[in-house]
């Protein structure tokens, strides 16, 4: 049986916030999250929604649910090309420094072997790109995941702490040009989640 959270003060039902111009004073909703039970049922609400026109929703789960991700129509991962072109660049970086160091920055002729003797390039040239690749894997995460972020509004939530035990959700944000309050919690009411929650910034 769905059960809904009564409005906080200072909203107009039916209106998406201000985000622009509103009164630091008032409480600004944030979006309504649905919960429930099942990662099928939590999929099926996000076809439901995405095939209504809502665009700005996520699903939170204790573990990956591919149709969910499928719903919501993920884009290749970007880290792919981020981790390659840092490599590329740590590489290429690492056998530039050692040509130019054995070339002509401190050039030594030892055992009457070539300036230029790119094999021994080798082994500081595969360490930079490991190290290149590494790093840049790290902070590109971090930058495209929008991190570090110490607070999020779902934290708000009461229900929101089992998303990272035994339960499903749907959040539909504010900020979708669809989202009406009203409408949109009749909306996810339909969907027979177990509870449907306005969650304040």
């Amino acid at each position: 049986m769905s059960t809904t959270v009564t409005p906080g003060p200072g909203h107009a039902p039916g209106h998406a916030p201000d985000h622009g111009h509103a009164d630091p004073t008032v409480p600004v909703t944030h979006g309504l999250l649905a919960m429930f039970e099942t990662g099928d049922q939590m999929a099926h609400a996000i076809e439901k929604a995405v095939a209504a026109g809502y665009t700005h929703l996520d699903g939170f789960s204790p573990y990956p649910v591919g149709e969910a991700a499928d719903a919501l129509k993920f884009p290749k991962s970007e880290m792919g090309p981020v981790m390659f072109i840092g490599g590329l660049t740590g590489a290429c970086s690492g056998f530039i420094m050692q040509y130019w160091a054995n070339t002509w920055g401190y050039s030594l002729n030892i055992g009457g072997r070539p300036y230029f003797s790119w094999p021994s390039f080798v082994p500081i040239t595969f360490e930079m790109m490991v190290l290149t690749t590494a790093l840049t894997g790290f902070f590109g995460l971090m930058a495209i995941c929008g991190l570090p972020r110490y607070n999020h509004p779902l934290f708000n939530s009461k229900n929101f702490e089992r998303a990272t035990r035994d339960r499903f959700f749907v959040c539909i944000e504010a900020t979708d040009p669809k989202f009406n309050l009203a409408e949109t919690r009749t909306f996810l009411n339909d969907l027979h989640p177990v509870a449907v929650e306005e969650v304040m910034e």
